[in-house]
């Protein structure tokens, strides 16, 4: 007979400690949040100390009353949602509707979903951490009066159904500020000139370095003439050889930004699929005799710190798959970097080193099996030796002039026969041998390659980009990137362009309202400094009503001033050249959360509306009657389809080519990849790099 209840926050996780407790415990999810403040109000007293007016979230009401039930069945109530504010939050609230008496020892936290970790947790109960529940309460709130504050105010002056909200702004204003930093960069004219020489039937290349025993900028052409006519006629004699050892050293184990960044660089990841995934292989798997088990640690970190526990499995799994010199000297200790990183729990972990990937792989989903393989290697990894590499730096002369050759080759692998942390943009570290060359070596020259560059603008904003910004900036902590993300998308505020962020004519008005009316909540250290206040409640050093009070007491000032100065914007939609085909007035331009639509101007007596077709140059590969244009799917992925559809059919993912395969005829699509832009045949194995003009275009 159960005479113990544990309520955790979903079904999954339920179905896996319920294995793990036995049967004198009852385990049922609350399925998430069971109280919130009402959407309808602003649900917050102000004058009363910023009390909240919590009701019973809409469908949650037989949720309750199934949980109320069954406490009154047992003993004991345990709550055990996830460690981190948000849970703490989950199990306070909890015990309000539930009437416990939130005194006693009825919280229960573990990081991991393993059957040590459950029941070792349930040896020590501890009460609710109201300093946890009042930095959650504190921020909900302050979220709740920014946002139902200055929404409405949007509305009045500028268009119906805009917000605001506090941590979004800020990002938006980041990839705003980045495409005003692109449109107002002027590239600069700069050039390279590479000479391929050879000896001992190997050829390598050298990069123009020095004229007369100082460096030089090739600027301008009249610079490379220069050089070339100091080289002219010279032979390339090598003049310094430098031999010498580096270290490369592992990376730290992911925390939930370094992940979120490396699931988007290596497996195409957003950041949301990314903690969608991390919380199923967090709260359990089935894996056939073995049962139902958590395969990773909690993945709501900013800690890199790792268990001894955990080191010494990984310890043992290294020493006997690789070998007793894939070991560091002393087991490795990363220190946090991250503004405001809290340490508050282990790094994102396999919750068993000696779990291989390859032993998971038939039980869990594709998505599954790959970010545990990558949390897996990544672990792994930094709990390895440093690798060797042998650089070589090579100087030649050549008449006035000194090329440089610079080639490295891995002497001893180390960590890097497990993991190599990708990058942002998309390239790899491939080695670069070179020949055996001394002092004194007469080199061949083959060619002299002047080549004329120009300097590039900062790049956009990709997810991993955006995220490492805002953890850079100490903007929002773990549980709030991928939410704050997909936020700023649903609003319309900002739109994806090949994986890339760009700012929307609406983002851009409400921003520049935003700056010249609250610019505190668009301030990087404002909204940096409120995150380390938050950070204060938690730790029970600040009293989170005078943190609401000290913001409340300027925003509100804000607020008066922008209700009397903020003019009121009149949106007028641009007419376009097309009619519309139900009640023959002019279509309008519209903007909606994916970019500009056609609509009727005849709303609301007539709703018609359609995409605006961009036309790639590409005739159907399918009806060869249509043209094949750019649409957007209701998810606002951009796929090429007919024109002529419904009576033709086509559709891709992928971007047509208007240049047939050359081996077997058919169309080819364009496949992008860290190395570029490829052709790649539908029919056939036929694939080609774009050429450079293609490229151009594509881009």
């Amino acid at each position: 007979m159960a005479d113990s209840l544990v309520i955790v926050e979903s079904p999954a996780k339920a179905k896996t400690i319920g294995k793990y407790l036995g049967s004198k415990f009852i385990v049922k999810a609350s399925m998430g949040h069971v109280r919130d403040l009402p959407k309808s109000q602003i649900g917050v007293e102000v004058e009363n100390d910023f009390n909240p007016k919590y009701i019973t979230i809409r469908g949650k009401g037989s949720v309750l009353k199934e949980l109320k039930d069954a406490s009154k069945k047992v003993k004991k109530v345990y709550l055990a949602a996830d460690p981190d504010r948000e849970g703490e939050a989950i199990a306070w609230h909890l015990a309000h509707a539930l009437e416990l008496d939130d005194t006693q020892d009825c919280r229960v936290v573990f990081n991991e979903i393993t059957k040590q970790a459950v029941k070792d947790a349930f040896k020590s109960p501890r009460k609710i951490n109201m300093d946890l529940v009042n930095a959650q309460q504190a921020r909900r709130i302050l979220d709740r009066l920014v946002g139902y504050k200055i929404s409405p105010l949007l509305w009045k002056k500028v268009k119906k159904g805009l917000s605001a909200g506090r941590v979004q702004s800020v990002a938006v204003k980041i990839i705003m500020d980045r495409e005003n930093e692109i449109s107002a960069f002027v590239p600069e004219e700069y050039w390279t000139i590479t000479a391929k020489l050879g000896i001992r039937d190997s050829l390598f290349e050298a990069k123009f370095h020095r004229l007369n025993g100082e460096k030089k900028e090739l600027g301008r052409e009249s610079d490379v003439q220069e050089v070339l006519k100091a080289i002219a006629g010279a032979d390339f004699i090598v003049s310094e050889v430098k031999e010498k050892e580096r270290q490369r050293h592992p990376s730290a184990p992911f925390t939930t930004s370094s992940l979120q960044q490396e699931a988007a660089r290596k497996l195409g990841f957003r950041a949301a699929k990314t903690m969608s995934v991390a919380q199923q292989l967090y709260e359990g798997v089935e894996l056939g005799k073995e049962g139902t088990v958590g395969l990773i640690t909690y993945m709501r970190t900013d800690s890199t710190r790792i268990s001894a526990t955990a080191q010494e499995e990984a310890k043992e799994l290294i020493s006997s798959k690789y070998g007793e010199n894939f070991l560091p000297e002393t087991p490795r200790q990363y220190s946090k970097k991250a503004a405001g990183a809290q340490d508050a729990h282990e790094a994102i972990r396999p919750t068993s080193a000696l779990r291989e990937p390859d032993a998971v792989k038939e039980f869990t989903s594709r998505d599954q099996y790959r970010l545990y393989k990558l949390i897996w290697e990544r672990f792994v990894s930094s709990q390895m030796a440093s690798a060797l590499l042998d650089t070589l730096s090579v100087d030649i002369a050549v008449g006035t002039a000194v090329f440089r050759a610079v080639g490295s080759k891995v002497s001893f692998p180390g960590f890097m026969k497990v993991y190599v942390e990708g990058n942002d943009d998309g390239t790899t570290e491939e080695d670069k041998y070179l020949p055996l060359l001394q002092a004194g070596d007469k080199l061949v020259q083959h060619e002299i390659d002047p080549k004329q560059h120009f300097t590039q603008p900062p790049p956009r904003y990709t997810e991993a980009r955006l995220v490492k910004t805002l953890e850079e900036l100490g903007i929002g902590r773990p549980s709030t990137y991928a939410p704050t993300l997909e936020t700023i998308q649903k609003r319309g505020y900002v739109a994806i362009e090949e994986k890339k962020f760009m700012p929307t004519e609406l983002g851009e008005l409400v921003i520049e309202q935003m700056e010249q009316f609250f610019p505190e909540i668009l301030d990087v250290e404002f909204t940096a400094h409120m995150e380390g206040d938050l950070d204060h409640v938690e730790e029970g050093s600040e009293d989170w009503v005078k943190v609401l009070g000290e913001f409340y007491q300027s925003f509100e000032k804000r607020l008066e001033v922008a209700e009397e100065e903020m003019k009121e914007i009149e949106i007028v939609d641009e007419v376009s050249d097309e009619l519309c085909e139900k009640c023959g007035k002019p279509m309008v331009y519209k903007l909606g959360r994916f970019g500009k639509f056609l609509a009727c101007s005849g709303f609301p007596d007539c709703r018609n509306t359609k995409p605006i077709i961009k036309d790639i140059g590409v005739g159907c590969p399918k009806c060869h009657e249509g043209k094949v244009v750019e649409r957007r799917s209701k998810k606002g992925r951009v796929f090429y389809g007919c024109d002529r559809y419904p009576e033709c059919d086509f559709v891709s993912w992928d971007k047509p080519s208007s240049k047939p395969c050359p081996e077997c005829g058919s169309w080819m699509i364009e496949k992008r990849n860290k190395q570029g832009v490829r052709l790649q045949c539908t029919s056939c194995d036929h694939t080609e790099n774009l050429e450079e003009n293609d490229e151009e275009a594509a881009e």
